[in-house]
């Protein structure tokens, strides 16, 4: 008889290591193990170079508040995504205090946040977006200009070289972060098995079997000796970040039927160099080009990784078939089934700009993208920046009544009805916001638990049932905790 566990994490990134923290919170009996095919945890998606480390909280990016055809700005979105990040903060800050995180500044660091525009058009846009968000709870401390000195001051790198009658505008907002999602990983992972979860590396799930009471049955391969292995677990999550929709395919679960996956690549320009790193702390996003996905939004950015700075630009998209980065050539044509080869085709007749725009990028030369970096840095050196591959992201392609299929441009939990296997599809606004929606998955796979675990969810998230934002001073007590606690900018 296969050994039998409570709960069985496919995938070492940020979402398994989230959930199984807030389980083992919750459940400090439970038997956790968390399976990771590669060496080590967070060499996917959650290794630092293979995202932009960006505390996604819509204080920058300008795709969460899109123009109306009235010309106002719909804040909504931006709204959402901050609240869903305050609920971050606020994990991260119970798990500080309770000594099951070191130092916040060994995944955080303040990094202030800014949106960077010229022209016109733009700058009347940035000005409508500034005046949509200011008097909001969440964005309360929000600066705006149009002028090029105070720009200057906010981000030196951005102003000397451009043409002095360019129309440009800046927000600026100081209580932006950069997070080491590789290092905040590694640092849960201790945690869970420093109080009794395992961790086996280098084990790839080959097979899901619903068995009949209800448990699952997870084959595995050992990949040094290619061992086949199996455990029973009463508990699955796929958080294998591309590679979750294959294996949601494999088991078999109703659920996943008409889903696919558009695999998206990605290229950075990154400089280490010292005198150029030293004159730019902020991450600063621009406007998205035409057809552009959210992850490809333009922005020169601060990183900071194992205590050391340095300067990312791009992404620069690009198109592969692989779900993973260390991935197959095969994974998208071994994604396709009978029930979503049709939504796969009609977004691909429906998103005709996307794929100009990724055309576009795989034509584009390392002068094209030097030319990119420069409407950013005019005087930005090419010597200074070399090329790095960005992470793999796979956007959910789904069924849809009216359309045949939709493009989704965010992250989908998708479990069983009977709530026993559960999984995660998609890539934005992604690491950011593992914990809401962990929760959102807890909630969903284990209602009957929710009414005896709200008294320690309460605990860890104080906002756990309502909104950061719907009143003013339990915003500003929230904020002002979790700033404190985490040692950033309030």
């Amino acid at each position: 008889m296969s050994e039998r566990i409570d709960v069985a994490l496919i995938g070492g990134g940020i979402m398994s290591a989230t959930l199984g923290t807030l389980l083992q919170q919750l459940e400090p009996e439970w038997t956790i193990r968390i399976y990771e095919r590669l060496s080590e945890v967070a060499l996917e998606s959650s290794n630092p170079w293979n995202n932009a480390g960006t505390g996604h909280a819509a204080l920058c990016e300008l795709n969460y508040t899109p123009e109306r055809p009235d010309g106002t700005i719909d804040i909504v979105n931006a709204v959402k995504v901050n609240e869903q990040f305050q609920i971050s903060r606020q994990f991260w800050s119970y798990l500080v205090g309770e000594g099951l995180l070191p130092e916040p500044k060994a995944f955080l660091t303040a990094t202030p946040h800014m949106s960077l525009v010229w022209g016109e058009a733009n700058v009347a846009y940035l000005r409508k977006r500034f005046d949509a968000l200011k008097d909001h709870p969440l964005f309360a401390g929000m600066e705006y200009s149009e002028d090029a000195a105070q720009i200057r001051r906010w981000a030196p790198l951005v102003i000397p070289g451009r043409p002095k009658s360019q129309p440009i505008a800046a927000t600026y907002m100081p209580a932006g972060t950069d997070v080491d999602f590789g290092a905040l990983t590694r640092l849960l992972v201790d945690g869970l098995v420093a109080n009794g979860a395992e961790l086996r590396v280098e084990h790839r799930v080959t097979g899901l079997k619903k068995l009949p009471d209800g448990a699952w049955r997870v084959a595995l391969r050992h990949e040094v000796g290619g061992t086949p292995l199996e455990v029973e677990a009463r508990f699955v999550f796929v958080g294998a970040g591309g590679h979750a929709l294959p294996l949601l395919q494999k088991s078999g679960i109703p659920e996943i039927r008409g889903f696919g996956g558009f695999p998206i690549s990605g290229e950075w320009l990154r400089c280490d160099n010292p005198a150029v790193v030293s004159k730019h702390l902020a991450k600063v996003y621009g406007k998205a080009s035409v057809g552009a996905p959210p992850m490809s939004v333009p922005h020169l950015d601060t990183r900071v990784v194992d205590g050391q700075a340095s300067l990312l630009f791009g992404p620069y998209a690009g198109f592969s078939p692989k779900f993973l980065k260390t991935g197959s050539w095969l994974d998208l044509f071994a994604s396709i089934r009978w029930h979503n080869i049709v939504p796969m085709l009609q977004v691909g007749l429906r998103n005709v700009d996307l794929v100009k725009y990724l055309l576009g990028e795989l034509l584009a030369n390392r002068e094209d993208r030097l030319r990119s970096l420069r409407e950013f840095y005019p005087k930005a050196d090419g010597k200074d920046w070399y090329k790095m591959v960005a992470g793999q992201r796979v956007q959910v392609i789904k069924r849809d009544p009216e359309k045949g299929g939709v493009l989704q441009f965010g992250t989908e939990v998708v479990a069983s009805a009977d709530g026993t296997i559960a999984g995660l599809l998609g890539a934005s606004p992604g690491a950011s916001t593992a914990a809401p929606i962990m929760l959102e998955l807890i909630e969903r796979c284990f209602p009957d638990r929710i009414a005896g675990w709200k008294p320690t969810l309460t605990r860890m998230i104080p906002s756990y049932g309502g909104s950061v934002s719907g009143d003013a001073k339990k915003a500003d007590r929230i904020l002002s905790a979790t700033a404190k606690a985490l040692a950033i900018a309030r």
